[in-house]
């Protein structure tokens, strides 16, 4: 049976395949099934997986049957059918694990990304060779409808990142991660997409994370002033009373506040995401995620820009500098946790729309992550310095309730703070065009 099976699976790789290379004649797929099935209420499967071969075999004489090994490979999907996804962004730092993810599964993976010049110096060596990949931008839409063909859903990780604090960078957001996005819809909805649609968001849109006040209750502090900032106030205040705030887990339904122009796009995505959605009743799952780090990252870039940062200092011989006072709090959450994620939202047996803060659970602070990072080094590794500097528009604290996640989505971390910062101490990173601070294109 389970031979069967696992034939069966590979049959659908094989015709799928000729269909995305345009050798499949107009109604020839209809007629082999059909062929196959009509032998099972005799001869049981047996005769419908052979005579399933031999309409494949009149069809394309010479694919190849699969071997042993790729015929027990797992096939996990949805309602036990293997998925054709779009990965947008799918050969960047997050996106390329998500496509490894997938493929693992036994889904058919297609990747869009444009290689841009800040984030990628060609085709990285990571690529997954069992995906197929298409080198153009989300705005070309023609790209687009040829990766759609055939799609059951689609995961768009493809964006500009960075912090996005100079103004003169806004057409650049907007063109990549607005435009595109709208773009991308556009097309869906032109073809008549039907699957589901998982987004990239991020933690950014909530601008500071939660706080309670001890007299009045939940608030949400305003952005911190320079004047205080250059005083060494780091905390924010109570906007009411002014006493000090105690910082929370920000939940999903938390009031967006997005403070730089990458915040503000990310959440126009997710606006756009959602109207599309209602109107297609196409279920759509935004992600956010939180302080994301691991293999492959960008090297010195400002995305999770932290953890990068600290560890190309390191390498460097050099101490990490870390700003402020360095108790300010975030959630690092590793990469395969985050590709996990994806993978849950995109195959899951029902679709789980809504929005998902993406994390560990287990907020710690950015001057424990650079010592973690350094202890990781080994005692050589220089210590990390407090500086006391500041950068306006950043928030304080921000890490995630992760409770919806957890009880609707299925989706809870497995990698530990401690063993993810041992394992990225020496894990292969992506080497950067510009300089740190610059914004990048990734998934």
């Amino acid at each position: 049976m389970r031979d069967a099976v696992c034939q069966f699976h590979a049959l659908c790789e094989g015709l799928a395949a000729l269909e995305l290379r345009g050798l499949m004649p107009p109604g020839r797929e209809k007629q082999i099934w059909r062929d196959a099935l009509s032998g099972r209420p005799r001869a049981g499967r047996g005769r419908a997986m052979g005579s399933l071969w031999a309409g494949f075999g009149s069809l394309r004489s010479d694919y190849p049957r699969p071997d042993a090994r790729s015929a027990r490979r797992p096939c996990r999907t949805v309602e036990g059918l293997r998925q054709h996804v779009l990965v947008t962004g799918g050969a960047g730092f997050i996106g390329s694990h998500v496509v490894d993810a997938l493929v693992s599964e036994g889904h058919r993976v297609r990747v869009l990304d444009c290689l841009e010049g800040h984030a990628h110096v060609g085709p990285p060596p990571y690529l997954n060779d069992r995906a197929d990949y298409t080198w153009a931008e989300v705005q070309d839409e023609v790209a687009l409808r040829r990766c759609l063909a055939g799609a059951t859903a689609v995961c768009h990780q493809a964006a500009m990142v960075g912090l996005g604090v100079d103004f003169k960078d806004v057409l650049d957001y907007v063109r990549h991660n607005a435009l595109g996005t709208a773009t991308l819809l556009r097309t869906l909805s032109r073809s008549g997409f039907g699957g589901r649609l998982v987004l990239a968001s991020s933690m950014v849109v909530y601008g500071e994370g939660g706080y309670r006040c001890p007299v009045h209750g939940p608030v949400r502090p305003g952005p911190r002033s320079e004047e205080a900032l250059r005083r060494g106030v780091f905390e924010p205040p109570c906007p009411s009373c002014g006493k000090r705030l105690r910082p929370a887990p920000v939940p999903e339904e938390a009031p967006a506040d997005p403070r730089n122009v990458y915040a503000a796009t990310k959440l126009h995505q997710e606006h756009l995401c959602v109207l599309f959605g209602r109107e297609a009743r196409v279920p759509v799952t935004a992600l956010r995620y939180h302080n994301v780090y691991g293999p492959r990252m960008p090297r010195d870039t400002p995305y999770a820009g932290v953890a990068s940062i600290f560890r190309s200092a390191l390498e460097g011989g050099s101490a990490p500098l870390v700003n402020e006072d360095g108790r300010q709090l975030r959630d690092f959450v590793h990469v395969h946790d985050v590709a996990r994620a994806n993978l849950i939202a995109l195959t899951r047996d029902e679709p789980a729309p809504g929005v998902f803060n993406v994390a560990s659970g287990d907020p710690r602070s950015v001057g424990e992550m650079a010592r973690t990072l350094a202890e990781a080094f080994g005692p050589g590794a220089p210590a990390p310095v407090v500086t006391g500097a500041f950068r306006i528009g950043d928030v304080r604290h921000v890490f995630a309730s992760t409770e919806r996640a957890e009880r609707l989505l299925g989706y809870r971390a497995e990698i530990r703070f401690r063993d993810g910062m041992r394992e990225f101490a020496s894990a292969p990173l992506r080497t950067s065009v510009g300089p740190v601070g610059t914004a990048s294109l990734t998934g």
